[in-house]
């Protein structure tokens, strides 16, 4: 490990987690390792070996899915509140673990290490929403036209639900499906990015440790590691009822048709192409701080992440050169250090598809105010350094129509009133999230309202970055139309059924149906 690492903590992280980095297979839920090929995992922050995992192959998957069926047999039969303490418990070795955990989240997938921490402390959060919602498992009671007769609702667990997560979230995705699963009496397989096992292996280590202390099965938390081959094992498995997927909305349809090929549920967490439109009673200062922060976040790599700044002529090159005086400020470098803004992207194919993303905009006749490239010498030797970029385009533009997974904003210009900017916005195959920044109540609820935005999350003088736990995170159209996290997400994880009582000595049918005998 490099002494750069060294000095952020990294093999001391490694460390604690319990990470053997080197030449070790991965826990798939049992305790042997995977027999499969060798991933190599390197840092993008400086291009350093991380670890070797091996790959899981079918018959290793399949001891995966006999330790869960096993182990969903105990699970569900432990009342609700007692599958909520256990989440408890990983919550707090959450808690003790935070900072080795963001520092390998930051140092692995290349966001900043203030973000790395919050994406573990997201982790936190969930896991306490789901302890409180272990007492909240409800069904309805209604009322039956039939005398002597009660109907309710009530929730059972699925069974086993498959994960499949992405790179540029590599813990707290998991996190929001796994802590609800569990909550419900579900059990989990998980096949994290290929880009960044090593921080699967640290979550299943930290899972590990408490199933353990409290002599529950290792199978209620499963590790299967690889490329879309080995997701392909869970999408086509009958056994595994529900399959949540984080992703392009390529993969997306291929997970959908898959897994609806045999009628199983599919939770889908796709592509975004998110826009804030900039009005002219906007606080300009405030717009600032949200488009900067989305755009440039994680290096432009949320799924929330700000693509497009629609802004009225009026005050368009007063919030153009407000943007690009922030943008001069921008401190590119090691995430691990603080003192930086921007971090690395996840990999040179990443960064490639950044610089044919510029060179599109230009070709169809856009203008970068705030020209971008490519990053080399002392502190950039992974090659995985972009400037963050910014482009006066139009909206009918196709690489503005497309999601550059990246840090490249697009500076779209609107003229008359708000609905012109909500069309603009909506007129995009994708549909995550989006945002307006004004202070006219009107506009604000103009926006909001069923001929407003399209998309899942719509917020109002806060950027489209940064969604809090408490509210179902998820989008529709090219999105997907999954919902995970808070509110009533939960319901997914379970399957429903109607129950009726007969408390007497009749035997009325519904809807006053004689069948005398």
């Amino acid at each position: 490990m490099s002494a750069m690492a060294t000095s952020f903590g990294i093999d001391k992280a490694l460390e604690i987690l319990g990470v053997k980095t080197i030449n070790e297979g991965t826990s798939t839920g049992l305790n042997n390792f995977s027999n499969g090929d060798i991933i190599e995992s390197y840092s993008p922050v400086d291009g350093h070996l991380i670890g070797k995992v091996k790959t899981t192959t079918k018959a290793d998957y399949e001891e995966v899915m006999t330790a869960a069926s096993s182990a969903f047999k105990t699970w569900r039969t432990m009342p609700a509140p007692q599958r909520g303490e256990i989440v408890r418990q990983f919550g707090e070795k959450l808690r003790e673990k935070k900072e080795a955990l963001g520092k390998l989240v930051s140092y692995e997938m290349g966001k900043s290490y203030q973000e790395g921490l919050g994406e573990v402390q997201e982790m936190i959060d969930i896991c306490d929403f789901a302890v409180g919602l272990s007492r909240q498992l409800h069904g309805l009671t209604m009322h039956s036209e039939r005398p002597g007769h009660r109907m309710y609702e009530q929730y059972h667990p699925l069974g086993i639900v498959g994960v499949i997560s992405a790179f540029n979230f590599p813990v707290a995705v998991w996190s929001w499906n796994t802590a609800l699963a569990w909550i419900c009496g579900d059990v989990c397989v998980w096949k994290p990015s290929e880009k960044t096992p090593i921080c699967g292996i640290a979550c299943q280590n930290i899972a590990a440790e408490v199933f353990a202390e409290n002599n529950l099965p290792e199978g209620i938390s499963c590790l299967i590691n690889g490329d879309y081959k080995v997701g392909e094992f869970m999408t086509k498995d009958t056994r595994i009822p529900l399959v949540s997927a984080t992703g392009s909305t390529r993969m997306g349809k291929i997970v959908a048709k898959e897994v609806a090929g045999r009628l199983g549920k599919s939770l889908l967490e796709l592509g975004g192409n998110n826009a804030i439109i900039v009005t002219p009673d906007a606080d300009i200062k405030m717009t600032v701080i949200g488009a900067v922060f989305g755009a440039v976040g994680t290096a432009g790599q949320r799924c929330t992440s700000t693509r497009r700044l629609i802004i009225h002529e009026s005050i368009y090159n007063k919030v153009k050169t407000a943007v690009v005086d922030a943008y001069k400020q921008l401190r590119i470098g090691n995430p691990l250090d603080e003192n930086n803004h921007v971090g690395p992207l996840i990999d040179t194919d990443a960064v490639n598809m950044y610089s044919e993303a510029l060179k599109k905009v230009v070709e169809e006749g856009g203008n970068l105010v705030v020209e971008g490239g490519v990053l080399s010498g002392e502190g950039y030797e992974s090659g995985c350094y972009v400037k963050p970029a910014i482009a006066e385009a139009k909206p009918d533009f196709k690489i503005v129509q497309h999601e550059t997974f990246a840090p490249v904003l697009y500076l779209l210009k609107y003229s008359g009133d708000v609905e012109n900017a909500i069309d603009i916005q909506n007129e995009v195959a994708q549909g995550l999230s989006s945002a307006i920044m004004t202070n006219n109540l009107r506009e604000a609820e103009r926006f909001l309202s069923v001929q407003g935005s399209d998309c899942g999350i719509a917020n109002v003088n806060i950027g489209t970055s940064g969604a809090e736990i408490g509210g179902a995170f998820g989008g529709e159209k090219d999105t997907g139309g999954g919902r995970e996290s808070g509110s009533d997400a939960w319901k997914i994880y379970m399957r429903r059924q109607t129950n009726t009582i007969n408390y007497t000595t009749e035997l009325p049918l519904a809807q006053g149906i004689k069948f005398d005998l």
